[in-house]
């Protein structure tokens, strides 16, 4: 099922790109102390990238970028989660997202379920073989897949949902 989108590519000059990136900031902030009530929550579910592909998808890839870098250094330091060793694998990550989600929302202007699957793949393949390359970790590379199949799951529909909310809207 596809849904056209009214999709936005907001600029570093506009106030509305940084609140639009502050709104997502905290729902990546709050939703990762959800989930890490749960024992291995964010391992498993993921959650620091789930607004981070709201926000590029919808947003365009400046807002994205702005979510990805900031809800990842601040969750660092507010909470040590991600700790400061994975730090530039959760950003090269996030990052990854955010030009994939952006790119592929500007290139089709339709939100769909196989296109979210397609985004979140994407990011994680060639954010796992960033994170190979910097750990030098093939394990910890395939982690996300291992483990964290229902935060991608969740991307997907979840971040289907919220879409089709914010198109409603």
């Amino acid at each position: 099922m596809q849904t056209a989108v009214k999709l936005y590519s907001l600029n570093y000059n506009e106030v509305k790109t940084y609140m639009v990136a502050a709104l997502f900031v905290a729902g990546n902030i709050v939703l990762p102390q959800l989930c890490h009530l749960i024992p291995q929550g964010g391992m498993i579910l993921l959650p620091i990238y789930f607004f981070t592909l709201v926000a590029a998808y919808k947003y365009g890839w400046k807002a994205g970028m702005l979510t990805a870098v900031l809800s990842s250094v601040v969750n660092s330091l507010l909470f040590g989660m991600p700790a400061a060793a994975l730090l530039p694998v959760i950003l090269v990550k996030s990052s990854l997202l955010a030009i994939f989600a952006a790119l592929v929302a500007s290139r089709s202007q339709k939100v769909s379920l196989l296109m979210l699957a397609f985004v979140v793949v994407a990011y994680q393949v060639v954010g796992g073989a960033a994170e190979w390359a910097l750990t030098g970790s093939f394990d910890a590379a395939l982690q996300d897949f291992r483990l964290g199949y229902p935060g991608m799951l969740l991307q997907i529909g979840g971040g289907y949902a919220v879409l089709r909310y914010l198109l409603r809207r």
